[in-house]
């Protein structure tokens, strides 16, 4: 019977972070890390909507951390808790304090970038999967959170039919610390296209059909040395909710 639980590790400034893990007891199976969306959480893209039991049948470890900042992790206040790159950072000490050595990584929106810019500082999974993530996306961020930014600074004011809406509405229901938020988003930065030859590794690039919300998925793809693309139902959001998204990165993971 597979339980999830949930334990805390200090990143590498003493910051708390969620670690969530579903899979075999014994811990037999493969580790799978997985790195949720902005403003997201561990259990609302990886928990809810099955993803995570869907690894964990197969045998594999779903190991699932909330970001800085984002759910039961902590959200400092402080602003040297934001240094340049800090996500990939946190995921280095991730890596190290759990001693990940023969695992996978799995990145969904934000989580892709993150993923894939771990990659390229020197982490090593044997299969990455990108998701909710097209060539574009790598690059570009000041202007995706000027975007956020001044939906956090008219967080009270957006009505229905703002460009701000849905993303203020997901804020409140994710409950997001906006102090911590602006930090966070100010410590993201851009990854370098020209880096993506240093990602060796098989890669499976996968979007719903109608996102193209972070570029093109089938230029990502291209730009990896052993990259593919795939396709499944949906919008950049709702594609989160489609079996198909499990199901697909089980598939490639047990190749």
């Amino acid at each position: 019977m597979n339980a999830l639980s949930t334990t805390r590790i200090a990143s590498f400034d003493g910051t708390m972070l969620a670690v969530h893990r579903l899979g075999p007891e014994s811990g037999a199976g493969r580790p799978v890390l997985l790195l949720h969306g902005l403003f997201s959480s561990a259990e609302m893209n990886w928990i809810r909507f099955g993803h995570a039991q869907k690894l964990a049948d197969a045998g594999f470890e779903a190991i699932m951390p909330d970001l800085r900042a984002h759910g039961q992790s902590e959200a400092p206040h402080d602003p040297t808790a934001y240094p340049p790159q800090v996500l990939l950072r946190d995921v280095e000490a991730l890596v190290a304090a759990l001693e990940l050595t023969a695992f996978d990584l799995v990145g969904f929106s934000l989580g892709a970038r993150t993923a894939v810019g771990a990659v390229i500082a020197g982490v090593a999974p044997r299969r990455l999967v990108l998701t909710g993530m097209g060539l574009e996306g790598l690059t570009g961020w000041d202007r995706r959170a000027a975007f956020f930014l001044d939906a956090i600074a008219r967080f009270d004011s957006v009505k229905r039919g703002d460009p701000a809406y849905f993303a203020v509405q997901f804020m409140k229901t994710m409950k997001v610390d906006r102090q911590a938020a602006r930090l966070l988003l100010g410590a993201v930065g851009d990854v370098d296209p020209a880096q993506l030859t240093r990602v060796g590794m098989p890669a499976l690039v996968l979007c719903g059909e109608k996102d193209r919300d972070n570029g093109s998925p089938e230029d990502l793809a291209a730009a990896l040395s052993e990259g593919r693309e795939e396709s499944i139902p949906g919008t950049h959001m709702s594609s989160v909710t489609e079996g198909a998204m499990g199901r697909a990165i089980v598939a490639f993971l047990a190749e």
